[in-house]
């Protein structure tokens, strides 16, 4: 599992270490670090007589820049440091010097001449507590580097995005790979500031032990989601699997209730009980649902709801929220949801919106929600007491916030995997059966969740290849993304 900590987290994890090690030794842990990694990106045989220039500014990570620019300096690069901040690490600058590389003054000489010829850059221009975007005079010099032939390689964290937040409030630089030191930034992994990270590096510089137990963010991978699926008994039977209700579909889309009700099958329920008017073509596509005209308390038995999808104006949302059973609700069942009705509920609740129905229920803009995503699920989760994967770029997973500020459950969930082509019609229908299927075969609402969507994404580059794909595709492809979860269990 990737986790990621806050700055604040960060700084007081160093500060427990430094207590007990000799001066600088955390800094030249980082630049060693740093300077094998630029080592392996120019490539074997290749760093003798490679150029690199150093974007320095005055924070520890400008510092981190000039060690590292030493090292590769004494191994034969030719290093040039272009300073940008008001000053620059003493102890770096002359290690630098000392190593033959050459320190070059933005404010009083030319700084384009080192990026124009560079073979790699190192951004150490902000550290991990910078706000606000890059400084003016720092602006024309990054455009430079981004626009050189230069490999961009970020120190810790691309200059101008925020490191607890993902948001990128003015210009930043885009970097090709952002190697990062002793654990994760939120910001690397959440969009809109994840797109500029490029490939991400973590170097261990120690800090492990001085970090809490419970990480502000985190990524599942394989084997997380592995023990986390449900596997059948051999006495399980249908019933006992996880029997899911959907209530989706209307006259207009009865395509979203098929899909629901597909991705809630093939997620691995034992069975699927449809309500709605969309029931024709659920058992024209899926005979083995069981159908049934309503209203969904006299459907039969069920584990868990799936609301929502395609819905329109039917009705089913307030029944369904007035079961006792764990309810995803999606789509149609998000429009002018009441908090208070949420809220209300004795069982578990998961909202799935992507940023315009998230807009909407915080009376805010699209914009305003993907340029501050975590800030978006944050306050989803707060407002209704619900556990809210918030779909998009980057899908995030946030359990309900207690009044601490704190996620129920622990980290907010980053999912990793996924294709820009699973931006397509219908795809988060799949994404609400399958999510459902894992909430009636007993999973914790924040684990159907993050698992539904890991799964989700995965399928759809299984299906994808690089190339478009449908919602029927990547519902089709979610077997064999689960066999290659399990594969090495």
């Amino acid at each position: 599992m990737r986790t990621a900590h806050r700055v604040e987290t960060v700084r007081a994890a160093e500060a427990a270490l430094m207590a007990r090690l000799p001066e600088g030794a955390l800094m030249q842990r980082a630049a060693a670090g740093l300077a094998a990694a630029c080592c392996s990106l120019l490539g074997k045989g290749r760093v003798y007589g490679a150029r690199v220039a150093l974007l320095v500014g005055s924070g520890d990570n400008g510092g981190d820049a000039l060690y590292a620019g030493a090292r590769l300096a004494r191994r034969g690069a030719g290093v040039t440091a272009v300073l940008l901040g008001d000053r620059a690490h003493e102890g770096g600058l002359a290690a630098l010097r000392a190593a033959g590389g050459r320190v070059v003054d933005s404010a009083h000489d030319d700084p384009f001449e080192p990026l124009a010829a560079a073979d790699l850059v190192l951004d150490g221009i902000t550290g991990i507590g910078g706000r606000g975007g890059l400084r003016p005079d720092a602006v024309p010099v990054a455009r430079a580097a981004r626009g050189s032939d230069a490999v961009v390689v970020a120190v810790d964290l691309p200059s101008g995005v925020d490191a607890d937040t993902g948001e990128v409030a003015g210009e930043a630089l885009r970097a090709d790979v952002t190697v990062t030191f002793g654990t994760y930034k939120p910001g690397l992994l959440v969009d809109p500031a994840r797109s500029y990270a490029g490939a991400l590096r973590l170097v261990d510089i120690g800090l492990g032990a001085e970090l809490p137990g419970v990480a502000d963010l985190e990524a599942l991978q394989h084997q997380d989601v592995a023990r986390l699926l449900p596997v059948p008994a051999a006495e399980s039977d249908k019933y006992r699997r996880g029997v899911l209700g959907v209530v989706a579909g209307s006259a207009r889309y009865p395509g979203a209730a098929v899909l629901a009700v597909e991705g809630a099958l093939r997620g691995g329920a034992g069975a699927v009980r449809y309500v709605g008017p969309a029931a024709d073509a659920v058992i024209a596509a899926h005979p083995e649902t069981l159908v049934h005209p309503g209203p969904p308390d006299r459907a039969g038995r069920v584990q868990a709801w799936v609301v929502g999808p395609g819905l329109g104006d039917e009705p089913g949302v307030a029944e369904v929220l007035a079961s006792d059973v764990p309810v995803l609700v999606d789509a149609d069942g998000l429009r002018g949801l009441d908090p208070a009705l949420v809220r209300a509920r004795s069982a578990p609740t998961v909202l799935t919106p992507h940023a315009g129905e998230a807009a909407a229920l915080l009376g805010a803009t699209r914009e305003e929600v993907e340029a501050g995503r975590l800030a978006a699920v944050r306050e989803l989760a707060a407002r209704f007491g619900a556990t809210v994967l918030l779909k998009g770029s980057t899908t995030l997973v946030c359990g309900p916030v207690t009044e601490a500020g704190r996620a129920a459950g622990g980290a907010v969930r980053v999912n990793p995997t996924g294709t820009g082509w699973l931006a397509t019609a219908g795809s988060g229908d799949v994404l609400s059966g399958l999510a459902g299927s894992l909430l009636a075969a007993g999973l914790r609402p924040v684990d159907a969740a993050s698992c539904a969507a890991y799964l989700h994404g995965l399928a759809a580059r299984r299906a994808s290849g690089g190339g478009p794909v449908t919602a029927g595709d990547v519902a089709g492809a979610l077997g064999g993304a689960w066999r290659d979860v399990t594969a090495g269990l």
